[in-house]
């Protein structure tokens, strides 16, 4: 088949589906905020630019942005230009706004990324840059489950139809040999999609007998009487997989890359603070999404989920390359052209003048 008949294929099959979206990601509210962090006296506006939109989740797998925003590392880089936030609660939201206009910048999920990109036939956005990895679980009721091979004829919770979390699963259950139709859920396990803020919920009804979730929701499934069946990070080569990502507007990365680059800076910074001070850093990301949302984490959810997730710049390319083969093996995507979905260009400039390592988009886009 001709590549450009197959890649039509592929984006009428994710125009017809939920596919690849973040509800994964299910806290907060869209609202608008401006980072309350001074400016400096004398700082200057980058490219003349009075506001830089960015969009995020209230969520802890965003702790780059929930703490770069707290802590005003954002803020400190872009001098006099202005740090604006939007807060989303699900995946096709902030394409959605990005593509529009109305947040320029966003920290999301690999799925999302993948779907925009395709959907626009590589021209709405890249991805310049990685943020997090690991924090997703298996969780399961110990009185029905003790073993992975119990797993087998229960209902699983995944947040949507084609996320990243459902799609890990899908490929994880056929692993073990089972069947499941990825469409109905029916199988030799029923696959049961849920909104992460009413899985515990229906997890402590016993509607399900278990969730391969995020953080907080498996922590919170933890805290319900669950228990941890398998961590996900186990399933990839140095227990490393991409769960959040730094996207762009093309239109944006091309008239103004020096304020880009102010915001990967301040990425990199906040990495480098969080990973440096882990405690306070985990204190601030619950004091901006008690800002955000109007609630803390509990301790018995905010420590083990924090523990669970790996802050990096690296955006772990080769393995949002293999989460889409997967969806593709699940028979939810049609193959996806994902070369030049990264632009790493400006990330490893920043990196070097950190005395940092570059990475590398394995392939997909300019490192």
């Amino acid at each position: 088949m001709p590549a450009t008949k197959a890649f039509r294929r592929s984006l009428a099959l994710i125009a017809a589906l939920p596919l690849l979206t973040l509800a994964a990601c299910g806290y907060g509210s869209d609202s608008d905020k401006t980072d309350t962090a001074k400016v400096a006296a004398g700082a200057k506006k980058i490219d003349g630019l009075d506001t830089v939109k960015i969009g995020y989740f209230g969520n802890l797998t965003h702790a780059t942005a929930l703490v770069g925003n707290q802590k005003g590392f954002f803020q400190k880089e872009l001098g006099a230009t202005q740090a604006k936030y939007a807060i989303f609660n699900a995946g096709p939201s902030e394409i959605e706004a990005l593509n529009s206009g109305s947040i320029d910048i966003g920290w999301i999920g690999p799925s999302p990324a993948i779907n925009g990109y395709t959907k626009s036939d590589g021209t709405d956005l890249k991805i310049i840059g990685g943020s997090a990895s690991g924090g997703v679980k298996l969780v399961v009721n110990p009185k029905k489950i003790t073993s992975l091979k119990d797993v087998k004829g229960k209902k699983i919770a995944t947040p949507q139809l084609g996320n990243t979390q459902d799609v890990a699963f899908l490929n994880w259950a056929a692993d073990q040999g089972w069947k499941v139709d990825a469409q109905s859920g029916k199988g030799d396990v029923t696959v049961v999609r849920t909104d992460n803020k009413i899985t515990p919920d229906a997890f402590k009804a016993g509607s399900v007998d278990g969730a391969w979730v995020p953080e907080p929701t498996a922590s919170k499934l933890v805290a319900e009487g669950g228990k941890v069946l398998l961590d996900e990070s186990t399933l990839w080569p140095d227990k490393k997989f991409v769960i959040t990502n730094i996207i762009v507007s093309q239109k944006f990365l091309k008239a103004h890359p020096k304020v880009v680059e102010a915001v990967l800076k301040g990425s990199v910074e906040t990495n480098k603070w969080i990973n440096a001070n882990p405690d306070q850093a985990k204190a601030a990301a619950n004091k901006q999404l008690e800002v955000d949302s109007g609630k803390a984490l509990p301790d018995d959810v905010l420590d083990p989920a924090w523990s669970s997730i790996q802050f990096t710049d690296d955006p772990l390319a080769a393995t949002l390359n293999t989460e889409a083969e997967h969806a593709v093996k699940a028979g939810l995507l049609s193959d996806p052209l994902l070369k030049n979905i990264y632009d790493l260009t400006i990330l490893n400039k920043v990196l070097k003048a950190e005395g940092a390592s570059t990475v590398d988009a394995a392939g997909l886009g300019s490192s």
